[in-house]
């Protein structure tokens, strides 16, 4: 026999309803479907049948189900039992004719089809004797099962229907199907991984705004370094820091070192309805807004840079200095960068820093402890710790967690499995680009999807580098409007559903493990990893080799549909 729902839930009051539901399906034969808490609208009245039987070649049984003692007196129904000892309660067998003629209405409205077929109300009372002579006015003795009736309750609903259904024909098979397609309700959405992995990245995204306690607990130490690996909210953490700060009327500057996630922040803080930092973004475009003109070469932007920015410094009125620095990716900042900001700062002795950074994605080789601290001065930055992982699955995590200490803890779900795909590293991009395509083909949306390469870039990134486009294209993917291509360095701090990470070598080895663990870190929902498994091992090491033999092996050149026949 078909159950709707297969497994119901009966909650603590539905004790009798769970015994009577556990002896039909046990006795009704093959072919009958036994549906549970049948809501049916009428109009504006509600009713609820508790057990429908939808009996093939025989007809329809709205059951009505009453544990505890019941009797009536007087032609008032009452019920002994539980907490709350004799009540009066209103008829079960005007509840289940009711009912029935409300079902009986619905779904010919639904089906467009009168329901002709017999159809009984019934009462089930099964811890009540009810003697065999029994009857009252509208309902004889058969439309009762009592705990005696319920040895064999299968043949007691046929009689009744048979006897005292309303109906000229029994149920066809087909209507039986019609009706319990309505009843079961099939819901089945676009079952794709966009919305697969949408609850779950909200849930990531509820865990990080969880990570406001730590702003709330430090709020009174004026200088702070936040260090966490990869996913641990500290983006957010910098963001939602500005705006506390800017909320209590500070002036304060926004910073970070790459373009993308400078776009990125200033797309968090365009939304904001109150007051807003005195400057978003890049460290050189603030140098740049105070006048400080364009040089070249790194000796340049480490060196000359930042003194040129300390002498406009010296010459800003008081009231265009700001009284807070908060930086996220701080780990990409040169010393003398703290120094030159520290400048900008009404009071450079004591003033608000705040560092959000990870001391495993310095990629650029440009922290020094040492030569911060000294360039801070008398008030050192207190570090707080931030281990959690919040922003990845827990299969992503495991994968990059191998690059960091053992103090990382994932707390994401478990998501789905990280994929690799092998190849030479020659032949990387061509892969890597296939795989974008077989992703889109399984129903992850475009812009759902970053590909981010570890050497030359993506010939599609490489164009807007030669138009000169690069910062609409970074608006581009700000806007979500399509898939995106880029190179890890230039990925630090951002995110995408999906990343695929090609492999496609490295201009310095040494480079080469801060650069994985960045880019595997990227992906929030499923991470694809392209490239060649020997060199792999060799620039992240025996451990991450490890995790990408527990990987899926994947072919992106299968067809989806092969794959879900397979399956």
């Amino acid at each position: 026999m078909r159950c709707i729902p297969e497994e119901p839930e009966f909650s603590e009051g539905q004790t009798a309803e769970k015994a009577v539901w556990e002896k039909l399906r046990r006795c009704l034969p093959d072919g009958v479907i036994l549906a549970h808490s049948v809501q049916v609208r009428h109009g504006r009245a509600e009713h609820e049948i508790d057990l429908l039987v939808l009996w093939p070649g025989v007809g329809l049984a709205a059951v009505e189900v009453k544990g505890g003692l019941v009797s009536i007196e007087n032609g008032q129904w009452y019920q002994s039992g539980g907490k709350e000892g004799r009540r009066r309660i209103q008829s079960p067998v005007a509840q289940s004719q009711s009912s029935a003629h409300a079902f009986k209405a619905w779904i010919g409205d639904q089906l467009g089809t009168p329901l002709t077929s017999r159809f009984a109300y019934m009462v089930c009372l099964p811890y009540t004797h009810v003697p065999a002579d029994w009857t009252m006015a509208g309902c004889p003795r058969s439309l009762i099962l009592d705990e005696r009736d319920l040895t064999d309750p299968a043949e007691q609903i046929r009689r009744a229907i048979e006897q005292e259904g309303s109906g000229a024909s029994q149920l066809t098979p087909s209507y039986a199907n019609r009706v319990a397609a309505k009843l079961s309700g099939t819901l089945q959405p676009d079952d794709g991984p966009r919305l697969s992995s949408q609850e779950q990245e909200d849930d990531q995204e509820r865990l990080t705004a969880q990570q406001a306690v730590l702003l709330s607990a430090t709020r009174d130490i004026p200088r702070i370094r936040f260090s966490g690996g990869a996913g641990s909210g500290k983006t957010w953490l910098a963001v939602e820091k500005a705006r506390r700060l800017c909320r209590q009327g500070k002036r304060v500057g926004l910073f970070c070192y790459n373009k993308g996630l400078g776009q990125y922040l200033q797309h968090q803080v365009s939304g904001w309805r109150h007051a807003k930092p005195v400057f978003t973004g890049e460290f050189h475009e603030y140098v740049r807004s105070l006048g400080v003109p364009d040089g070249q070469g790194q000796a340049y932007f480490d060196e000359e840079m930042p003194r040129l920015l300390r002498e406009a410094a010296a010459l800003l009125p008081e009231r265009d200095k700001l009284d807070a620095v908060v930086v996220d990716e701080a780990q990409d900042f040169a010393p003398l960068w703290w120094e030159a900001l520290l400048a900008c700062l009404n009071d450079p002795a004591s003033g608000e820093v705040y560092a959000f950074m990870d001391d495993q994605q310095d990629v650029y080789r440009r922290w020094d402890e040492a030569a911060v601290g000294a360039a801070l001065g008398a008030v050192d930055l207190v570090p707080i710790r931030i281990d959690d992982n919040l922003r990845n699955t827990r299969r992503i995590a495991e994968t990059f967690g191998v690059f960091v200490g053992e103090s990382f803890k994932p707390k994401g779900s478990t998501g789905l499995p990280v994929r690799f795909v092998s190849c030479a590293t020659e032949d990387a991009l061509d892969v890597a680009g296939d795989c974008v395509d077989a992703l889109i083909g399984e129903g992850w949306a475009n812009n759902q999807i970053a590909l981010l390469t570890t050497r030359s870039r993506h010939p599609e990134h490489q164009r807007h580098f030669d138009d000169g486009t690069v910062p609409e294209y970074w608006r581009e993917f700000h806007a979500n409007e399509a898939e995106f291509y880029g190179h890890v360095l230039g990925f630090k701090g951002l995110e995408r559903s999906v990343v695929v990470l090609c492999v496609n070598g490295f201009k310095e080895a040494a480079r080469a493990p801060e650069q994985l663990y960045v880019g595997l870190s990227r992906a929030r929902s499923l991470l694809v990893v392209v490239g060649d498994p020997a060199l792999l091992e060799k620039a992240g090491g025996a451990r991450l080799a490890a995790e990408l033999k527990r990987a899926e092996d994947w072919d992106p050149h299968m067809e989806p549909a092969a794959d879900m026949a397979a399956g």
